[in-house]
């Protein structure tokens, strides 16, 4: 489920960019809004600068487990960030359904 919080902030970003942000677009807004360069970014997630910046540019998409531990590594919401990996991977496939991501209790 998301939170009011992070589907206000998925919708601002919505509104800057004028498209739904993808894993690449988020992930890119947390390093400009943190004020970090590509580099020190990259060494927080453990990635190579390359990598973030072609994740960044929706060029390389990354897997659940990986967005997980992105996700840990900042401070976020794990489900947050699976949701945000797996639509990517949707729509690269053209799959035109929307990720619901649900706590299994």
């Amino acid at each position: 489920m998301i939170t009011k919080e992070s589907k206000e902030t998925l919708n601002y970003l919505e509104s800057l960019i004028g498209k739904k942000p993808s894993f690449g677009d988020y992930l890119l807004a947390i390093r400009q809004g943190e004020g970090l360069s590509q580099v020190e970014f990259a060494k927080i997630l453990g990635v190579s600068r390359q990598n973030l910046c072609d994740i960044e540019h929706n060029r390389r998409f990354v897997s659940p487990k990986m967005a997980v531990g992105f996700a840990r590594k900042l401070g976020y919401s794990p489900r947050h960030f699976i949701r945000l990996c797996l639509q990517d991977l949707l729509n690269r496939d053209g799959i035109d359904l929307l990720v619901d991501i649900r706590k299994v209790a």
